[in-house]
Order: structure tokens, then sequence, then C-alpha cells
């Protein structure tokens, strides 16, 4: 806690401006509303600062993928005879490993808030008005903080498996995203509930650290809304690792015994992979907080999934509450959150701002990794729309050959008549890494020949980008089009 919250003790506190929640979002808005001249008060439930994505999410989630795709390529170097001699993954040095990427933030982030002269309480907080929030500590002792405006951060949460039975809640082999970045143990049998990022990220984990995985999904595909194409190779690398992998199945029960959770599926799973399981990890989705700070009572509306409705300044229906990332609907992603914290501060400051969320990447840290932004493939489809596109497949890569990851591709779509790019997707190692480069063309309006004729280094990944954009325009060499030598 900041020597600045001693003065709380014993009378309510004020604060100009109140965060609720210091994740990504959170932090980003205090940090920049304190930059801007303003008193600001920080409240995390957490004992450290960052949230649910430092402290048990995207950060100790990313370190064990790390750790788990460290221990693939190495098999795979052994099968090639490259590399003698196993690798083997402790979880005791997999947590450690985890837990050290997160103290290294969650320091870094108290030691910007104290330089800032930012008040940070630990507790639970609930509004108890328009203007005052309770705080609740570890030790149950509450206090209260009034505040002229304020920002709700207050993210999300896992979806519990519905109908669940009661004995099963308090299950100790039920994991949720939170529970399973623990790793207590490394089950023999996991079903993973859920293909989409989350659940396919913690498969990838497990299937490393020697879990046999099966996976089952309730749409047609794993990651629902990607594009086929490029989930496809993640697919085939998964079917390669795991027991099986089931879509347009649900779990339809699951019954607790001393020898593991007996579990039956109904649709295209059913019956085959009906078996008992070491432990189900339920990956089905996150559900917003905005029930759970009484957000009702300061007069915030809040609907009936728990999200908070905001304009284009993040302000609430109370013109002095602003709400930012998970909280204010979806996509539930981090650096959403990040810019939308810093437009509400600057708003809460007196400053003109606003977010504008036309082009916001998407990644999925599997292995291998995918990446899109702006429009999809799918979408396009869905919609009727006329486009064409440009896709580069990593086998001519030669940074991808000489990983031993050819298996990726790049794909840019674009309008025939003005050349603009539409959108852009990706998968293999690293296409994470590729995607901001598309974020930016789209927001500044490029059109193909624009990344085309960018140079890009070689021999590298971000190679793929510009030769899909030469695919587009019909200049490529590292691949051989038929008609090519005629349209140009």
């Amino acid at each position: 806690m900041s020597p600045a919250a001693d003065r709380t003790a014993g009378h309510a506190a004020q604060t100009d401006l109140l965060v609720l929640g210091s994740g990504p979002g959170g932090y980003s808005a205090a940090f920049r509303a304190a930059d801007l001249g303003q008193q600001v008060t920080l409240v995390e439930r957490y004992p450290s600062l960052g949230g649910v994505c430092l402290n048990v999410g995207c950060i100790p989630s990313k370190a064990m993928l790390h750790v788990a795709r460290v221990l693939r390529e190495a098999e795979e170097l052994q099968d090639a005879e490259a590399l003698r001699g196993r690798l083997r993954a402790e979880p005791p040095g997999v947590r450690r490993w985890a837990e050290r990427s997160v103290e290294s933030l969650t320091r870094g982030l108290q030691q910007l808030a104290s330089q800032r002269g930012i008040t940070v309480l630990q507790g639970q907080g609930q509004f108890v008005s328009a203007h005052v929030l309770e705080v609740t500590g570890a030790d149950n002792r509450s206090q209260q903080l009034h505040f002229e405006q304020a920002i709700i951060a207050a993210g999300s949460q896992a979806i519990p498996l519905p109908d669940l039975a009661e004995e099963l809640r308090a299950d100790p082999r039920i994991l949720d995203s939170t529970s399973a970045l623990r790793l207590a143990t490394v089950p023999r049998r996991l079903l993973v509930i859920g293909g989409g990022i989350i659940g396919l990220e913690m498969a990838t984990v497990y299937a490393a650290l020697g879990s046999r995985i099966t996976i089952v999904e309730l749409a047609g595909q794993l990651i629902p809304g990607c594009d086929q194409d490029i989930v496809q190779p993640l697919q085939r690398r998964l079917t390669g690792q795991c027991d099986a992998i089931y879509v347009n199945t649900s779990v339809r029960g699951i019954k607790a015994g001393k020898r593991g959770l007996r579990v039956q599926f109904s649709g295209d799973g059913e019956g085959k992979g009906d078996g008992t399981y070491d432990a189900i990890l339920v990956a089905i989705g996150r559900q917003p907080n905005g029930h759970r700070i009484g957000a009702a009572r300061a007069g915030v509306q809040v609907d009936e999934q728990g999200f908070i409705p905001v304009d284009g300044m993040q302000r609430s229906n109370v013109a002095h509450i602003f709400a930012i990332g998970d909280i204010t609907g979806p996509p539930l992603l981090a650096h959403k959150a990040t810019h939308e914290g810093k437009v509400a501060a600057e708003v809460a400051a007196g400053r003109k701002s606003g977010f504008d969320q036309r082009y916001i990447p998407s990644v999925a840290y599997t292995d291998p990794e995918l990446a899109w932004v702006g429009l999809s493939e799918t979408e396009a489809k869905a919609r009727g729309l006329t486009y064409a596109k440009g896709v580069f497949p990593w086998q001519a890569s030669g940074r991808a050959l000489a990983m031993g990851r050819s298996e990726g591709l790049t794909k840019l779509l674009f309008a025939e008549d003005s050349r603009r790019i539409l959108g852009m997707a990706a998968v293999g190692a690293n296409a994470g890494e590729l995607v901001a480069e598309a974020t930016l063309a789209l927001e500044m309006g490029c059109d193909i020949e624009d990344v085309g004729l960018t140079i890009h280094p070689h021999p590298t990944l971000s190679e793929t980008l510009g030769m899909a954009a030469e695919v587009c325009a019909g200049t490529v060499t590292d691949l051989y089009l038929p008609g090519q030598r005629r349209r140009r």
C-alpha cells in the first residue's frame, strides 16, 4: 500500500479521481490521470497491482506458453537429430518461472504508482452512492472513499459451467483459467471444455507438460469466428498432440468419482470421448463484473450481462463516472482497455479525447500463434462483400524454414477498386508480432502497394506480410503465380 494511503485511517478519504481496478486499463488510466495533474486513488482487490491480466491471466499464461514452446522445439530438434538429450519440465519450476515474470512487472507498476504520488488501496470496492465507494480489505475492515470522478475498470471473470452439480462446484479437479495457472499437478488426462483462445492456450501448456488432452467445442470449429484457413494449421498441430478434438460437441453430464470425473458428451463427440478424466478445465468464456461492484447504487446503468454502456469518451450514463475495458463490452482485450483508460483519464482531466475502435488486433498465443485485424474473410462472405486476397505460404519463407515452422501463412484482403487493405490474418510461429504493422496500415488507409513497396528486412517473418501484398499486386517473385507475367 502506498504511504499516501495512511491518511485514510480513521476518517473517510477524499480523492479527485477514483480508479476501480488496476489491470492494464486501470493502471494506464490512473497513470495518465496523475500525469495530467489529477489526485488519483487506485483500488485493487489483488495484493499486487496489475489486475487479472498480470496476476492470474495474460502474463503467467504467456510465461508458461514459452516453457511449452521450448519443450516442443527441443523435441522437434531431437527428432531431427540436431539435438541430443531430453528436456523435462518440473511443475514447481514452471510455476516459479511464471511467478518471476509476474513479480517483476507488478513491482514495476508499484514503483510507477509511487513515483506519480498515486494512493493505492487494496480491497474489494463497492459503490455506496454516486460519489462514495466502500473498500473492504482482506481483514474485513472497511473504509469509505469520496470521489469527484471515477473510472470503473473492474474487468471480468471466467464463466462457470452451467448446471454443474453442487458437489462439483468445489471439486478441485474442476479448473478455470485462474486455477489452471497454479499448476498444482499435471493431470494424466485433462478435458478442456471450450476451443477458444484461453482453452487452447492452456491445452498447449498441459500437453507439453505431459497431459493427455481432449478438447470439446460447442461451435463447428476451434476459435469460432476466425477464418478456417487460419485455424487449420493450429488444428493439425494440436491433433498430433491431443488424444481427441471434438467440435459441435457439448458436455451432457459430469459425475465425480474417486478415480476421476466421468464425462458424457452430446453432439459429434457423443460416445467417442465419453470417459474418465483426472481434471477438467472450463474455458467457455468470460463475463463482466458490472453486477458485482454495486454500480446501480451509483446510478450507473448495467445491462443484463453485466456490461456498462459507454459513449465515445468512455462516459457511463452518469456523467462523472467512466468505464473501460472488459466491463464495457467485447472484444475483451487488454490492449483495448489500455487505450480506453487513457481516453477516460484525459476526458476526466478536461481534455478532448475519444476512442475509435475500428481496428483492434487479436492474437491467440497458441503454437502456432494466430493473429488477425480488420475484416475477416468469413465476415466478408457473410456480408456479401466484394474483395480480393493475397496469401503467402510460409513454405516459401526462409526464416520459417530455418525455424522448422513452415506450416504458417499470411493473408491480406483488399478492395479491388480502391486497392485499400481491408483486413489481415496470419498463422505461424510468432504470428502475433506481424499484426501491428497491418493494424497501422489499416489505420493509415494504406493500399496494397504501400505495404508491398515497403522494404522488409530479410530473412524475417515480417517479410511474409510484404510478400502477401506483392501477391495482391501481382509482383511477387518468391512464388510463381500463373498469369502474373501477363497481368503485370
